[in-house]
């Protein structure tokens, strides 16, 4: 009994080995990613949306078909897809499934000529699958600009 101070923590020490690496809140983000969670608005699905700039074009609506520009990172700051100018915006129908659900749910809302930035649980990404040079389970970061919306 004289001893039993040390188990408290003995479970915290086998606890902390045991982080999610899914779990945005715990993950460490690259500085290059420039992500402070405290200023940015958690969705009931876990995903992380921050205006970069909100933009003064009509705002986008599902079932619109967008175009828009894009970078994908991963945590680390690797950067894993993207489209940029002078390349011709990706377009996909909004609400349609065409794209990966956080996709859909975090480009929702946006106006013509705004920046988000979003952090994806693998849930709305690619969850266990292996696409490219992403691993299984990845969270993700892109930064989408939304050019425009028909």
């Amino acid at each position: 009994m004289r001893h039993s101070f040390l188990i408290p923590g003995l479970v915290l020490l086998a606890l902390a080995g045991c982080v999610d690496p899914t779990d945005i809140e715990h993950t460490t983000f690259a500085t290059s990613l420039n992500i402070d969670l405290s200023t940015m608005i958690q969705t009931p699905t876990g995903l992380y949306y921050k205006d970069l700039v909100v933009g003064n074009g009509a705002l986008v609506v599902n079932g619109q078909t967008l175009a828009i520009h894009y970078v994908g990172n991963l945590p680390n700051g690797t950067q894993f897809d993207a489209n940029n100018p002078p390349a011709m915006p990706f377009t996909f129908k909004l609400g349609a499934g065409e794209v990966i659900a956080g996709f859909d749910q975090g480009v929702a809302g946006m106006h013509v000529g705004g920046r988000r930035q979003m952090i994806l649980p693998p849930n709305l990404g690619y969850g266990a699958q292996v696409v490219g040079s992403i691993p299984p389970n990845s969270i993700l970061v892109f930064t989408v600009d939304v050019v425009s919306a028909q």
